[in-house]
């Protein structure tokens, strides 16, 4: 019992004492967070992680998903011999559902791994170690794992300069969608094409809007001008350029006549395309457009209809992300020797809070079908329990009976 006690000690120890640049964001080939080698879009456009989180549809995407999956209560539980189950704190619990590493929240943690899942289709985490025990996991967003000649996965970075390889065993790696081979496929790369259209149309209308909407020109002139005097000409045209110089009055001589071609607002912001851009972005991430405000033509922004799409998202988006996450909690973090009795699982009623209508019918259908006790229902809703012996029954409706049994309980009354 002592050696346990000290060996608790040592790790807890071991986790405080870690340093910053061992238990947080890890930076490994370079200041940013994210990876910057890209993909070239057939728009022309280089398309990386940084350069796709300026498109607002990507941002809001990938945001949606990381927070909500990160701020999802995490726990573990055990299961019983009856069936039923209950909830643990092993020692790994404390890592994964409070904190990771001395640097990050547990919210922090998840939000970084969910972004790097959904945008590069791989989120490593470093296991940190003490003996058999792990003590804390350090994410290492620069990471992309590659399959080598072997058939084998093979987790490398650079850290300060030196090559540094990672053995499978202390690796947290989670996967997106795979082929079959480990390794998850990268949204930004397969859809590169998508987002460097998007990030084109943006730089357009930014570049139009910069020219005061004025797409081009014409000058008329009916005498012939050499090319020193296009050059100089060239020059006093973009002194005029930009929207901080519109308004400013042009000045030309020899019978130079200035025509410009304008556009009108709806043509400027290219308001088809980029409408267009936004859905193909939602697409290729599985978020409704409405989830990050966009509502598609001739859709409102309330109602029923919203709801049946939120429902969608979360059956067909959010529950395959967090049960993904589940079984590789379970298959990289659960004690082998456990994996058959404890298991990680998000609580996906947790959703259900902000809505108060949707929560008191839920929990009302558990209480008059005999599903949940009273107490269950008020630990649900973090409510302390009730002392009431009757709050730890299960309850029914009696509205209904068998015909033979009508008026008998009037009859036993009587007699």
């Amino acid at each position: 019992m002592k050696l346990a006690r000290l060996m608790k000690g040592a790790i807890q120890g071991a986790r405080a004492s870690l340093a910053a640049g061992e238990s947080g964001w890890v930076a490994l080939s370079g200041a940013g967070v994210f990876p910057q080698a890209g993909y070239r879009s057939t728009a022309g456009k280089p398309v990386s992680q940084d350069s796709a989180l300026t498109v607002s549809a990507v941002w809001d995407c990938v945001r949606k998903l990381s927070q909500t999956a990160a701020t999802l209560p995490l726990k573990v539980y055990e299961k019983s011999a009856n069936g039923g189950r209950v909830e643990i704190e092993p020692d790994f619990a404390d890592i994964i559902c409070r904190q990771p590493n001395s640097v990050q929240t547990q919210v922090e943690f998840w939000e970084g791994m969910v972004a790097n899942l959904s945008m590069r289709g791989n989120a490593v985490a470093e296991k940190k170690v003490l003996g058999r025990n792990m003590v804390g996991l350090s994410p290492l967003p620069n990471l992309t794992p590659y399959v080598n000649a072997e058939g084998r996965i093979v987790y490398e970075f650079y850290d300060r300069g030196k090559l540094e390889r990672l053995p499978k065993d202390k690796v947290f790696h989670l996967r997106a969608f795979d082929p079959g081979n480990g390794i998850g496929l990268s949204t930004i790369r397969y859809g590169a094409n998508s987002m460097g259209a998007a990030l084109a149309a943006d730089e357009t209308a930014g570049s139009v809007f910069s020219n005061a909407m004025m797409v081009a020109g014409v000058l008329a002139s009916d005498q012939t001008l050499d090319a020193q005097q296009r050059a100089q000409l060239g020059e006093i045209i973009n002194s005029y350029v930009s929207s901080r110089r519109a308004g400013k009055v042009m000045v030309l001589e020899a019978g130079l006549k200035f025509e410009p071609l304008q556009m009108n607002p709806e043509d400027a912001q290219l308001l088809e395309t980029r409408r267009f851009q936004v859905e193909d972005v939602c697409r290729w991430f599985g978020v409704p457009p409405i989830i990050i405000g966009h509502a598609g033509d001739g859709q409102t922004m309330w109602g029923s209809g919203v709801e049946q799409i939120m429902l969608s998202w979360l059956t067909l988006g959010l529950n395959p992300l967090l049960s993904r996450i589940e079984a590789r909690l379970q298959r990289d973090i659960v004690p082998p020797e456990k994996r058959g009795r404890w298991y990680c699982e998000y609580n996906r009623e947790a959703l259900l809070q902000m809505d108060s209508r949707a929560k008191g019918e839920f929990m009302a259908r558990m209480g008059q079908s005999g599903t949940m006790t009273a107490n269950e229902r008020r630990q649900k809703l973090n409510l302390p329990r009730h002392d009431d012996p009757a709050a730890d029954a299960l309850l029914a409706q009696t509205a209904l009976a068998p015909l033979e049994d009508l008026g008998k309980e009037k009859s036993n009354e009587q007699a």
